[in-house]
């Protein structure tokens, strides 16, 4: 039994398809099918139900999975620890992100992190929330920059940045109309409330975004548009008009956050944003921002699994992270 045979297990076992699992594999289809042959002839039970439209595991295929699963997380695991103990510079780091968080922080963090560990190579993971908790508790990323709070209890971490959550209305809705003179008279001074936002997203983090103060409560009978199922925001947002007394009134939903802002910028209902992806208020589709009363925060982490060797090189990326955002 050899290490690429266990692969080969999990991958098909994950795609549920030959063509997929070579394709990922980087392997002709025969030459799956033939070292899947052998290891079930070794080992001496079948892995897999084969019919012409679908691959299932059996039960003992089922066993195999876990059992290889936590064979390569071990292996990797040492691997990386004896690289830290000799002090090797050269490694493999896999990061997971939220697509919207991390397309504000990564940008600033990643350069710094390759200027200081070139010999390091970086591999990005983009999915849900709820993904990407499984994907770090089952050692297939190192760690992941998520938000709290998490649902995954294998895992733990560590608090990089708070940030403030804001309300994103439409230009035209009674809220954005009462708060004109506010925003008229701060009109002459926009370009410099532009570059204050660009600037706290440029260090990417939260600071108040002197917006009019709003009474969450007074949203209880609006349209809300959010996030899917999976996303950690989504579940922000529920907790948040829970808080007030209401479960929102959900009108649209989107995977993506931006979606989500054009959507309240032509009309079609309110949403929770985080600060980092306010918009200029030159923005051909920016809605109209407001602070919520109390000011809620959410905090951004970098999460990993409870009982993983943390190589050199995940505890290096963290500090960096920290340094870039913090410092």
């Amino acid at each position: 039994m050899e290490f690429r045979q266990l692969q080969y297990v999990i991958q098909i076992a994950a795609e549920k398809n030959f063509s997929r699992a070579a394709e990922k594999l980087h392997i002709a289809q025969p030459s799956l099918s033939q070292q899947l042959s052998k290891l079930e002839k070794e080992i001496g039970v079948l892995l897999f139900r084969r019919s012409t439209n679908s691959v299932e595991l059996t039960h003992a295929g089922a066993v195999f999975v876990e059992k290889a699963q936590l064979i390569l997380d071990m292996a990797g695991q040492l691997i990386k620890e004896m690289e830290d103990i000799s002090q090797m510079r050269k490694g493999r780091l896999v990061v997971g992100s939220l697509p919207m968080t991390g397309a504000h922080i990564l940008p600033l963090v990643l350069p710094a992190f390759q200027q200081s560990y070139p010999d390091i190579e970086v591999v990005l993971t983009e999915d849900t929330t709820s993904r990407l908790e499984e994907l770090t508790a089952s050692g297939q990323t190192d760690i992941s920059l998520l938000s709290l709070p998490l649902n995954e209890p294998a895992l733990a971490y560590e608090p990089i940045i708070h940030e403030e959550i804001c309300l994103a209305v439409p230009a035209q809705h009674p809220l954005a109309q009462a708060a004109l003179p506010a925003n008229g008279g701060a009109a002459s001074a926009s370009g410099e409330a532009a570059n204050s936002r660009k600037t706290a997203s440029r260090h990417a983090v939260s600071t108040p975004g002197d917006f009019p103060v709003v009474d969450l409560k007074k949203l209880a009978d609006e349209p809300f548009i959010v996030l899917k199922r999976g996303q950690g925001f989504r579940q922000i947002t529920l907790e948040l008009c829970e808080q007030a007394g209401f479960s929102p009134r959900i009108v649209f939903e989107s995977s993506n956050i931006e979606t989500v802002q054009s959507l309240v910028a032509a009309g079609m209902g309110i949403a929770f944003v985080p600060h980092m992806v306010t918009r200029s208020r030159w923005s051909k589709f920016a809605p109209v921002y407001f602070s919520l009363e109390g000011r809620p925060e959410r905090t951004l982490i970098i999460a990993f699994r409870k009982d993983r060797y943390l190589s050199k090189a995940a505890e290096a990326f963290i500090a960096k992270m920290r340094e870039v955002l913090q410092g």
